[in-house]
């Protein structure tokens, strides 16, 4: 699918970004459909069950997070409930947050005092 141009006129973003969201809606529910068909009714990560009006908070989660990765085996997808979809997700984010170095990492120790020094001579010494 060619890619559109981007609008030059400030009212046509509104437009624009209508589109792609309907756009990114419609290639949802193709995939959302198909995973349903392939895949119990059930959270992957939670292991809760859903059905009628809750199938709702079952989203289909991208393992490779590449939402254009739609094999039709549904082997990059898994269904996750909204929570632990959210979880997901989060943890990535956490994990590029805690990435850089800890506290304290690289500093030389306050104190130079080993209050064990040479106790397994002493110890050794009363055998």
């Amino acid at each position: 699918m060619p890619l559109k141009k981007t609008p030059t006129n400030p009212k046509d973003t509104g437009s624009a970004f209508a589109e792609a969201r309907q756009e990114q809606e419609r290639r949802e529910k193709t995939y959302r459909e198909r995973a349903l068909k392939l895949f119990p009714w059930i959270c992957a990560r939670c292991g809760r069950e859903f059905s009628g009006k809750k199938l709702r908070e079952l989203t289909v989660h991208h393992k490779d997070h590449d939402h254009d990765n739609n094999p039709p085996d549904g082997s990059n997808w898994e269904l996750l409930c909204l929570y632990c979809h959210e979880n997901e997700h989060s943890r990535g984010l956490e994990a590029e947050w805690y990435d850089g170095p800890t506290p304290g990492e690289g500093q030389k120790p306050f104190s130079t005092h080993k209050p064990f020094a040479g106790l397994d001579r002493l110890l050794k010494g009363k055998e």
